[in-house]
């Protein structure tokens, strides 16, 4: 069942794309028009006026100068390691004079964060291989899916596509499970009941199916492509509606299949966007906020976070029973969805990736091999002062590493006889990656 909800989504896709391409004719008719002999003069282009050509000159050249004074990023190697030095003294010197002077009062830090100048990233981005290649947020992505789903309810595969809807639109998990198991049982009474006219019918009073199926999207839709249709019936010499299922409307071995799909289904799959970015020193220094969604905590939970944080370091001093330990430190550990990645390279140059922190490290270097220009030479990752992360941690989660909610990691090549080399003179990632990273 499970591949044929996937072979569902690939033909919808190609679908889409045949939609999209506009209309088209067979290879074996002519592309003219059917009985149609007389050639078409074109129109002649009316000549614009005097004032016309004027305006349009001045327009262009308003055009131009405005091209020449966008600030545009050298992206050749060598200007870019220039780039890297001059802001490196930048850094240095503006570090000497905050010693010297005061540093940002805390409001003017909260209004840059609000403004995104401090965010690392300002958002968490995913793509679905299933529906398109668009990168877009968990919540946008919730509307297209809710949406491509409903469009698709009326279509031969609507049974399918409504354990779908129950799966992907409806947001309690307990809730679901609940109304996919009763769902579950009214069809395995049929099946198992064939017979049995009691088994056939669904008082829509019923405490049950008030509380179970009817607040659940597509639960409803699910019961009708199943082949349950409302009526009102007698009950207790009292006329009340009814879900009745009769074998006209669907058949016991497409009951099979429907009961199946229900408890296959799961939620459409999102994966990860990277959200590659390549950052000069001076961005990296500054952009060191991560936004909220990296976090499983709300705005005022994080700010009572750092008001608590002096009391915490009175009870880490404290006699505490083993348990206790693990318990706070298994609280701690919930609050962290997503880890900010970055790996600095020798010529000061920072690739920067955003990983679930329940991904294997393994992941890590996956990433960073796949925008190396030599992927060929092994390469070793560092946390200073002393971590290096071998192949014994590769299998280990980001959570287990420690490597949350963010982490800077020094890349390293590695020679043959195992010592490790900072001395790069040739660049270290692609060539089209250079073309990504923004002025400063």
């Amino acid at each position: 069942m499970a591949e044929k909800i996937k072979s569902f989504f690939q033909k919808a896709k190609l679908d889409a794309k045949f939609m999209n391409a506009g209309k088209g004719h067979k290879l074996t008719e002519s592309t003219s028009i059917a009985g149609s002999t007389s050639i078409i003069e074109p129109k002649k282009r009316v000549e614009p006026t005097k004032e016309a050509k004027v305006a349009g000159q001045a327009a262009l050249a308003r055009l131009e100068a405005k091209e020449c004074n966008i600030k545009k990023l050298n992206t050749s190697y060598a200007a870019i390691k220039a780039q890297v030095k001059r802001e490196l003294e930048q850094e240095k010197k503006a570090q000497q004079e905050a010693q010297k002077n005061h540093v940002e009062s805390e409001e003017q830090i909260q209004d840059a964060i609000k403004d995104n100048s401090l965010l690392a990233v300002t958002n968490i981005y995913y793509r679905c291989p299933y529906l398109s290649n668009e990168i877009l947020s968990q919540d946008e992505w919730k509307v297209n899916i809710k949406e491509f789903l409903y469009a698709q309810l009326k279509g031969e595969e609507a049974g399918i596509i409504s354990c779908l809807v129950i799966q992907n639109c409806n947001s309690k998990k307990e809730k679901i499970n609940a109304c996919v198991e009763t769902l579950g049982k009214y069809l395995e009474n049929i099946i198992n009941n064939a017979e049995e006219e009691k088994y056939k019918k669904i008082r829509m009073q019923n405490k049950v199916f008030q509380d179970k199926v009817v607040p659940i999207k597509g639960a409803l839709e699910f019961l009708n492509a199943a082949g349950f249709r409302q009526k009102k019936l007698l009950n207790n010499d009292k006329e009340e509606d009814f879900l009745v299922w009769s074998e006209d409307n669907c058949s016991i071995e497409d009951l099979i299949t429907l009961l199946e799909a229900l408890k296959t289904a799961e939620p459409i799959p999102l994966e990860l966007d990277r959200n590659l970015q390549v950052l000069l020193p001076m961005q990296a220094s500054k952009r060191t906020e991560l936004p909220q969604s990296f976090f499983n905590l709300t705005a005022e939970d994080i700010k009572k976070e750092q008001q608590l944080r002096s009391e915490a370091v009175e009870r880490n001093q404290m006699l505490r029973t083993k348990a206790m330990r693990e318990r706070d430190e298994k609280e701690k550990l919930r609050k962290y969805k997503f880890s900010l990645i970055r790996i600095k390279f020798p010529d000061n140059l920072i690739l920067q990736g955003t990983f679930s922190v329940h991904e294997n490290f393994q992941n890590v270097i996956n990433f960073v091999s796949e925008n190396l220009i030599n992927n060929d030479r092994p390469f070793s990752l560092k946390r200073l002062p002393e971590t290096t992360f071998g192949e014994d941690s590769f299998h280990k989660t980001l959570l287990e590493l420690g490597l949350f909610p963010a982490a800077l990691l020094i890349f390293v090549w590695e020679n043959k006889s195992g010592e490790i080399t900072y001395n790069e003179s040739a660049g270290y990632l692609k060539e089209e990656l250079l073309s990504i990273i923004q002025p400063a």
